[in-house]
């Protein structure tokens, strides 16, 4: 009874009419035997798994060899911050509460202690700060991900600059589905799906922030995207929708490495590029390339069929994302300007004093200045991310990548 319910949910699940063009099976895609002519197939993917802990493996070894020795040499201590002075009975109360304790509570905790009502705002604020990560490990974790972005834009740069595709859209579609998969294009887009396998994987041993779920149910989703237009084989124009959204990736990175450091006007640069690379591939060349070909241009030459609406779905969901986040980017580097923040080393993209989400936080004695304050704007998140960079967080836009 089981296997055959489990079989009628396979066949559901591979259900040629969803998957594939008119007059098109599995067997067609099979490949010759022998290992001649090859086609993506589902069981490929699984080879990522593996990859991913490879890459996670990977990760630990260049934080700890190249990336602290690195933080070690531009003045980054492996120290965190003020420690809070041990006191059990606060202690129990800031373990039993989500946030700061509300002013009644702190007017009889005041009394108990003896202690005046700042003194004691002042201890949860060290003691939240505390259990935050030194700046040590968010440098490592943003150099790990700045090598990784690089280096896979670069690789996808150099592959794309040969596939004739890549100069002519229309290529993605010519006898589609049956465009073989040469082992270039296997490696790029399999190594792109375990590194974000690899990412679901150190979530959770990374920072932890509040939007864990959120991250959470993202990579999800971009691995899905992966995974569904690898299945089906829309690798193509997969691949040019990969190496577009890793343009931005590692300038954001880049900057928040140059903020680590405290190069301010070098992080400003780096995130003020990282807003124009942004605009210009989601706004202009992603909608323009990646849009055009995608609707207009599969529509002529192969039709419409049920996972070619589901593909086209997410990709203009996707540029919905991207007009909302850009618009974000404007408004608050607007503001920015408005405010003379920026120049000078003055502007802080990356310092929020009042971000939830942020990793950066300003340290107690900011805070007593500019706790009702408006001072930073920009905040980042360095759970990697990719395809889907940014989330809207508190009133706030904070990158993602």
């Amino acid at each position: 009874m089981a296997a055959a319910a489990a079989a009628a949910l396979r066949a559901w699940f591979w259900n040629e009419r969803f998957w594939l063009p008119h007059n098109v099976t599995w067997a067609d895609l099979a490949g010759e035997p022998g290992g001649g002519l090859q086609y993506p197939r589902a069981a490929h993917v699984l080879s990522a798994f593996p990859l991913a802990l490879g890459i996670f493996a990977v990760r630990l070894l260049f934080e700890r060899f190249i990336a602290k020795p690195c933080a070690i040499n531009l003045g980054i201590q492996d120290s965190g911050p003020h420690r809070a002075q041990p006191n059990a009975i606060l202690e129990k109360v800031f373990t039993s509460i989500t946030k700061s304790p509300d002013a009644k509570r702190l007017e009889g905790l005041s009394k108990q202690l003896d202690w005046d009502v700042r003194k004691i705002q002042r201890w949860f604020r060290h003691r939240r700060n505390q259990d935050k990560p030194t700046t040590l490990t968010k440098f490592c974790e943003s150099m790990w991900r700045f090598t990784f972005y690089l280096s896979i834009f670069f690789y996808g740069i150099r592959f794309l600059w040969t596939a004739p595709w890549f100069w002519d859209t229309r290529q993605c579609w010519y006898n589609y589905p049956f465009q073989p998969l040469t082992s270039r294009l296997y490696y790029y887009y399999i190594l792109e799906l375990a590194f974000y396998w690899s990412l679901m994987f150190s979530q959770f041993t990374d920072i932890k922030r509040k939007d864990f779920l959120i991250m959470f149910v993202h990579h999800l989703a971009t691995i899905g995207l992966i995974t569904f237009s690898y299945m089906n084989n829309m690798v193509r124009v997969g691949t040019l929708v990969l190496c577009l959204h890793d343009a931005s990736d590692f300038l954001l990175e880049a900057a928040k490495l140059a903020n680590y450091a405290k190069y301010q006007r070098v992080c400003d640069a780096f995130f003020m590029l990282f807003g124009v690379v942004f605009i210009v591939t989601r706004l202009g060349i992603y909608p323009f390339w990646i849009l055009n070909t995608t609707l207009f241009e599969s529509w002529e030459l192969i039709g419409p069929y049920p996972s070619w609406w589901l593909f086209n779905g997410l990709l203009v969901t996707l540029q919905v994302l991207h007009i909302i986040w850009s618009y974000l980017i404007v408004r608050t580097a607007s503001k920015a300007l408005v405010r003379g923040k920026i120049g000078a080393g003055q502007f802080h993209p990356l310092h929020v004093s009042k971000d939830d989400r942020s990793d950066v936080e300003s340290s107690s004695e900011e805070e007593d200045v500019t706790s009702n304050s408006t001072k930073g704007v920009f905040s980042t998140s360095s759970n990697g991310s990719n395809r889907l960079n940014g989330h809207v967080a508190g009133g706030q836009w904070t990158g993602e990548e």
